[in-house]
């Protein structure tokens, strides 16, 4: 007799991160000029900075895979640096005189930085990440965490309405988070797994991380 298996797991794509940058960039441009000094959702850093944080994200994790041989045991050598006591430590500032519309474009070009390595670095490549050493789908993943989460934390300081797609939510959950609820809706769970809300019968988590290990 056959034994069912389970179904193949639907990969995490540079498509996926693709969707949801420009998702970010199209909800994050409807907010007020006035806006961007608020503070983002529970984060210390304001709207503005957090934009800033989540851009360098998105580089960070390009550059990673960006060398020929990608290191494996500490990061490509950038500066981060803080521009205030507690901001947010980053490479990638935007120009301040460029305003939203500036700093949104920053965002959106360091998002397709990370498209792009993700679509052109073969699926054998590992490079460092201090959860462990990733692959390239791995890296989109943790890029869509960034951005998925990130926005939400804009969106509560903002005042704006954000809900990504559930279906890219599953399969970054599949991909990073293999201990998440898989009865729960996919959006609500990925928030519970970052610490940013409780689920039925799981309180909020006040410690989390992934596991970007290649699968």
């Amino acid at each position: 007799m056959r034994l069912p298996t389970e179904a193949p797991r639907a990969p995490v794509t540079a498509d996926d991160l693709e969707r949801a940058v420009r998702h970010a960039v199209a909800t994050l441009r409807q907010a007020p000029a006035a806006a961007w000094e608020s503070k983002a959702g529970t984060l210390e850093w304001d709207c503005w900075e957090t934009v800033e944080h989540l851009s360098d994200d998105l580089f960070a994790y390009a550059a990673q895979l960006g060398p020929a041989a990608p290191p494996l045991t500490g990061d490509v050598p950038f500066v981060w640096e803080s521009r205030r006591p507690g901001g947010p430590a980053n490479a990638i500032h935007a120009d301040r005189a460029a305003g939203p519309d500036g700093l949104l474009q920053v965002l959106e070009a360091s998002g397709a930085l990370l498209v792009a390595m993700v679509r052109t670095k073969p699926p054998q490549v590992r490079a460092h990440h201090v959860f462990g050493a990733s692959d390239p789908e791995g890296f989109a993943a943790m890029g869509l965490v960034e951005t998925l989460v990130h926005t939400h934390d804009l969106a509560e300081g903002l005042g704006l309405d954000w809900a990504p797609p559930a279906d890219v939510c599953a399969r970054v959950l599949t991909r990073l988070f293999p201990d998440a609820p898989r009865t729960t809706d996919p959006w609500p769970t990925l928030l519970w797994s970052t610490g940013r809300a409780a689920l039925p019968d799981h309180p909020r988590l006040t410690k989390w991380r992934w596991y970007g290990a290649p699968r």
